[in-house]
């Protein structure tokens, strides 16, 4: 049996055992041949679910059942899945160049790019400077503070997601993603609690004096969606400016109107020296980018070889990719529905059973259970009801809340129900 084809505005329609037969096959067929811990195996390496086809809202598997995806892929599918306006941008593109010359030749799509990214940038007089993915465009942020400043350390937040390379790792606070490599990461990061009182902040920052930056998320995203303090960016802004450290605000998965706006950092008007953005920037497509004020991107001016580069940089395909994705966010209104979709979604805190909280803004938010175990069940009862979540935090009892921007009323009301449902069964179990 399969499911009718995707519209991207259905509701789910599942009718198999998960993971299906197909998926089982699939995924052992797979397990002979990828590197385990990189594929598509659950824990335990038991089978998980193979995509087939998404659009909009709707994922599709290889066995014929039909999801919500309340994952938006990681945030980069914001705009849904497979928008029209991407696919004709990239089938255009595609059919004039398909690969650039990275460094060494520029192209249309990516200098129209950077001029729209700068115009949109909350940094200012603005430069950017282009990354194949969020984790390489916190290292080029990084690196531009070393260059720009001359200082050594960095300031990052526990807890805080900024990617899983060498670099990025060392600012990433989860023990078990750095346990196995933490004799090789950089041993100039310093680390406090995310939203601590800026006086620990300050006490830090001119004791020592060599910092370069701080690196923050202006809401922590895979690490269990939480919001700082009132007041706390704005405040570690200027506590930045006094000291002469340089902030960088990690916008990766923040980004894009997500929040409600299109830098999260813009809730409060702060404006960063360095933004890191990526994932739905490129509607589907891997691109990142780093905006930086001019005087500091100054520093990688060095009348030789980039240093910092490579081979896919500013791809042709992702930079058209990702004009078309500003377009749809600005003439559909997407940060407006982001809202909508926050005001919808906090309507849940009655729901919650008790020991559980709701936090978020926009359309990025996470439902906390007392236990991981508690968490589990409940991704698991709402997967067999269609409904796609991923769970986050440090322990796993975070589930997370990411509707593609283009989410209908329609499909938003039943996954609002569905969890409504399983929340008042989780209620009677003991967390």
């Amino acid at each position: 049996m399969s499911a009718a084809p995707l519209s991207g505005d259905q509701l789910p329609e599942v009718h198999t055992a998960l993971p299906g037969p197909a998926s089982v096959a699939l995924c052992r067929d797979l397990a002979r041949s990828e590197a385990p811990g990189i594929n598509t195996l659950a824990a335990g390496d038991e089978p998980a679910l193979v995509w087939r086809a998404a659009l909009g809202a709707n994922v599709l598997d290889v066995d014929g059942n039909r999801f919500l995806d309340f994952t938006s892929g990681f945030g980069a599918a914001s705009i849904g899945h497979r928008h029209p306006r991407v696919v004709a941008a990239l089938a255009l593109q595609a059919g004039e160049l398909l690969h650039g010359l990275g460094d060494v030749a520029a192209h249309p799509a990516r200098i129209e790019l950077a001029g729209r990214l700068c115009a949109l940038a909350p940094v200012d007089d603005p430069r950017v400077h282009f990354a194949v993915s969020g984790a390489d465009a916190v290292e080029i942020a990084w690196k531009t503070a070393l260059l720009a400043t001359g200082r050594r350390r960095i300031l990052a937040f526990d807890p805080g997601y900024h990617g899983l390379t060498f670099g990025a790792l060392a600012a990433t606070s989860r023990r078990e993603f750095r346990a196995p490599f933490a004799a090789q990461l950089s041993p100039h990061v310093a680390r406090l609690p995310y939203g601590c009182a800026l006086e620990r902040v300050a006490e830090l920052l001119r004791a020592e004096g060599d910092f370069a930056a701080v690196v923050a998320e202006p809401i922590v995203g895979r690490e269990g969606v939480l919001l700082p303090p009132a007041g706390w960016l704005p405040g570690l802004s200027a506590l930045c400016r006094e000291t002469g450290t340089l902030l960088i605000l990690d916008e990766i998965l923040t980004g894009f109107a997500r929040t409600g706006r299109t830098f999260a950092c813009e809730e409060e008007r702060v404006r960063p020296d360095l933004l890191c953005c990526g994932k739905a920037l490129g509607g589907g497509m891997p691109l990142a980018a780093v905006l930086g004020r001019q005087d500091l991107m100054r520093a990688w001016q060095t009348g030789g070889e980039a240093l910092h580069t490579g081979t896919f940089v500013a791809h042709p395909l992702a930079c058209s990719a990702a004009l078309a994705t500003l377009d749809v966010l600005a003439e559909e209104g997407l940060a407006a529905k982001a809202v909508e979709i926050g005001a919808r979604i906090a309507a849940l805190a009655p729901a919650l059973p008790r020991g559980a909280t709701l936090r978020g803004r926009g359309a990025l938010w996470g439902v906390e259970l007392a236990t991981a175990s508690a968490a589990a069940r409940l991704a698991e009862a709402l997967r067999r009801r269609g409904l796609l979540l991923l769970r986050g935090g440090p322990e796993g009892r975070v589930l997370e809340l990411l509707p593609p921007l283009v989410v209908t009323p329609a499909q938003l009301g039943f996954a609002l129900e569905t969890l409504r449902h399983e929340l008042a069964d989780a209620s009677g179990v003991d967390q």
